[in-house]
Parts: C-alpha cells; structure tokens; sequence
C-alpha cells in the first residue's frame, strides 16, 4: 500500500514493514520511496514559504543554513527476519534493530520543528531496539539546513542520547548535503547512505557545514559533525550501530536503529554504482 507523511513517507514505510513482519503478516516486504520533481508548483509553494535555499545547497548545521535544496531519486529496500534471511542465505546489508512512529501534535506548527516529539520518537525507537542511547555511533539526520530547525533537531538528539563517555561523541550527518532534500523519498536514502556506510567503514562527510551554526553550543553537546570521509571501523566490544532520522512537515517523526550484519554472515555483494560512490566520497554536482 501506498502512504503520504511528507517527508518521513519512506521511513514510515520501513517502520510499517517491520511491524507486518514481526506481526507475521508477510514473510518478506519491500518499502521505499521515490521523489519526482515533475513541475514548478511546488517549488513556487515551497520557495513563498521560505523554505528553499537560494543557492539550492542544503547547509545542515551551518551559520548560513537558509533552507534546502530540492533533490531526485528513489530507494527500496527489502526486508525479512533475521532468522529467515540467514536460513535462505540471503544478503544481509543492516539489520533494523528498532524503530518508533509518532506524531507532534497541537504542539507544533506545520514548518516549525519540536524538540520535545524528537526526543520522544528516538526513545521509542530505542526502546523498542533494547539498546543503551550511549551504543549508537552515529546518527543520519534529517537536518534539512534552517537556522530554527537545525539546533532543534541537534539539541533533541544529544538529550536522547547523552551524557556520552568523553572523547566519545555522537557523530551526525546527513545526505542532502550531497543530493539535496529528496522530500517523500528523504528517508530511504538516509537509510541507504548509512546501509552504504555500514558495509564500506566509512561516514561520508557532510558538505557545506562550516561555520557551524551559532545557536548550538557545540563545545557543551557531546556531538560531532562529520565534515570529511571518516572511517567507522567495528571492534569486538560492541557492533556499530545507527540512528536515522526523519521528520514530516506533517508532523509525523520518524526514527530507525540500525546495527552492522552480525560477523558471521558474509559481508552482502555491493558494487558502488556513481551515485553511491559520489556520496561516499562527500562529493555534489550543484
């Protein structure tokens, strides 16, 4: 079936298949999104609001974040229980460890963020994963590059996820530095990108981020922009692990938890095409 949450349309689909699969519903479900820019109506819409940067560069976390730019693409991907998938020999790229669904309510305008929604979402999602907030490496934000929404979203995740170990950070980033805000299918290509990340040890850098945002204290959060191609290497303590963020102008937040394939199952054949390749090295055509 078909859903529309805006821009947490994909993520909410994912969600949605985890719940049939657990449920029993299905055995194996495909979720995902695409984003087709087929006229100029929306970007009149979008652009009368304020909400399109001028320059089309999406500049998460930064003093000049003025909105987004707009983006193309589709994702998909495929999903089964574990136990199913390591029984039929198929690839394994992630497992979703967790995810959480909810809504912001009265409380928010239908552009304006809320902190307080965020922070509730990520602990569903971690509840519902059974993991500490201090085991998750990273996170793949929404980070749409506003002045207002971005220290929302930041604040909210080093509250869910904090206090942190010194020297031991949540790292953030976010793909639509790269390929820009792709809206319905925004989700999915976060998850892709971290999927991507999983299987290579590596996190992108996330483009157009300096100088940083003034209205976070960036030195009193336990956060780290990652702004250049950064190993992310396993070790025998714990798996890797990440979050994914995603947040619709209708207020329906979207939050995932995705840890590495467990070691013993061959890593999942994954040959770079452009695009992944050209996100991985932190690279944009706009």
């Amino acid at each position: 079936y078909t859903l529309d949450t805006a821009c947490s349309s994909s993520l909410a689909a994912v969600h949605l298949a985890r719940e049939s699969l657990l449920a029993g519903e299905c055995d194996l479900a495909l979720a995902g999104g695409a984003q087709v820019i087929a006229d100029a109506a929306m970007f009149d819409a979008l652009g009368s609001a304020g909400a399109l940067a001028p320059d089309g560069r999406s500049k998460t976390f930064s003093a000049a974040a003025d909105g987004y730019g707009r983006g193309e693409g589709a994702g998909v991907v495929a999903l089964m229980r574990l136990s199913d998938a390591l029984a039929s020999d198929a690839p394994v790229f992630g497992v979703l460890l967790g995810s959480a669904v909810m809504h912001d309510g009265t409380s928010s305008g239908i552009t304006t963020p809320n902190g307080a929604s965020q922070q509730r979402v990520i602990r569903r999602a971690l509840d519902a994963a059974g993991i500490s907030p201090q085991s998750v490496d990273y996170v793949e934000c929404h980070g749409t590059g506003t002045v207002l929404g971005d220290p929302i979203e930041v604040n909210a995740l080093a509250a869910a996820y904090g206090p942190r170990e010194p020297g031991m950070p949540l790292r953030l980033g976010t793909a639509k530095s790269v390929i820009g805000h792709l809206e319905a299918a925004a989700g999915i290509a976060g998850l892709c990108k971290v999927l991507a990340s999983l299987r290579y040890e590596a996190l992108p850098a996330t483009l157009y981020s300096s100088p940083r945002n003034p209205h976070l204290d960036w030195d009193g959060l336990c956060v780290e922009v990652v702004d250049e191609l950064t190993p992310w290497r396993g070790n025998v303590q714990r798996p890797r692990r990440a979050g994914v963020s995603a947040f619709g102008m209708s207020g329906t937040n979207v939050h995932l938890l995705v840890e590495q394939a467990p070691a013993t199952v061959p890593l999942a054949s994954m040959t770079p095409n452009e695009a992944t390749t050209d996100l991985m090295k932190g690279e944009s055509d706009v």
